[in-house]
């Protein structure tokens, strides 16, 4: 039996649960769709405005997320849902969440969330499922992508050749800094460790990826 992954607890009760569940799917037109689901729940009863007295595990927040997006992760449709909350006027807001059709997922996607939703705009709880789903967006859709490429330049019996365009993946993490070994190993005519010599706007480009 393999170990835990945190240390043992000191006693405790729980109290609060959060539940983030994020899906992706490829659709039959070539599009993808990515869905988010969120539920908040308490371990005790309470009374609340206008929902009245709410038992244990009833969902304070219960709300879904539909992002249809295209191979460049352009959104081309939103679908938003409120089903539980702590007041009834919550679920007026989603129809705003249609903003976000156009916008790609990439460098700059959480400013211009927070720009169109941020505060009084938007939801809380929605705008937070965002970023969850913006990650299921790009493993869902990348990783298919670039094998499908590979089995098509694997077929055609032709060397694989770098096309020059700048790898998604560069400076994401630390395991794809631009000076690290994956980089080296994987997109040479990228790296920029000691032995050769980066661009310019190397820091830009990661400060700008971080967003």
């Amino acid at each position: 039996m393999s170990a835990p992954s945190l240390s043992a607890p000191a006693a405790r009760e729980p109290i609060h649960t959060r539940r983030v569940t994020c899906q992706g799917f490829r659709r039959a037109d070539g599009l993808w769709d990515i869905e988010g689901h969120l539920t908040d729940v308490k371990s005790y009863g309470f009374h609340t405005e206008e929902r009245g007295h709410l038992e244990p595990g009833t969902p304070i927040h219960q709300m879904w997320m539909r992002l249809t997006v295209d191979d460049k992760l352009t959104v081309q449709a939103v679908e938003a849902v409120t089903e539980h909350s702590p007041y009834k006027a919550c679920g007026s807001i989603t129809p705003q969440f249609q903003q976000l059709v156009g916008l790609r997922i990439g460098p700059g996607w959480t400013r211009a969330v927070k720009d169109r939703l941020g505060g009084p705009k938007g939801c809380t709880h929605l705008v937070e499922l965002l970023g969850p789903l913006a990650t299921t967006a790009f493993q869902t859709v990348y990783p298919i992508l670039a094998r499908e490429a590979a089995d098509r330049t694997k077929a055609s019996g032709k060397p694989a050749q770098d096309d020059g365009k700048r790898p998604v993946l560069l400076n994401m993490c630390h395991i794809f800094d631009s000076n690290g070994e994956a980089v080296r190993r994987h997109w040479p005519a990228h790296y920029t460790g000691h032995d050769h010599a980066g661009p310019e706007n190397e820091d830009a480009a990661r400060e700008e990826a971080a967003e």
